[in-house]
């Protein structure tokens, strides 16, 4: 049973961070690719951040030079290190994996965690 599950979320204040984690299991992590999304109230889904099996990442604009996201194949897990944070970037965080990078950046993954709450105060 494939499960990704998030962890991290929470309050923080305008310019605070957060680092949100997705523990992975039931999939064979190292050949999956993984991406980080988010839902805000009464917006679509929008893809933040992607992480390639070999490391490369993909940023929406709106989150470069203050999202990171990164992968560590042997704890299975996937990280979203969130600086200099903003009203705007409250939403509910997803994390989901796919078998293609292709799936990822369409916002079509195989499997999807349960979310994170994010809000950021001003």
């Amino acid at each position: 049973q494939v499960q990704l599950v998030e962890s991290g979320g929470g309050l923080v204040q305008a310019g605070g961070s957060l680092r949100l984690s997705c523990a992975a299991s039931g999939i064979i992590f190292s050949i999956d690719h993984m991406g980080w999304y988010r839902q805000a109230p009464g917006k679509q889904r929008e893809l933040v951040a992607a992480v390639t099996t070999g490391g490369t990442t993909t940023y929406a604009d709106s989150v470069k030079g203050r999202f990171t996201i990164s992968r560590d194949n042997l704890k299975k897990t996937v990280y979203l290190q969130m600086n200099s944070l903003k009203p705007e970037d409250t939403a509910v965080y997803y994390c989901a994996s796919a078998g293609t990078i292709a799936a990822i950046l369409k916002s079509t993954p195989s499997w999807w965690g349960q979310g994170t709450q994010v809000t950021v105060s001003s």
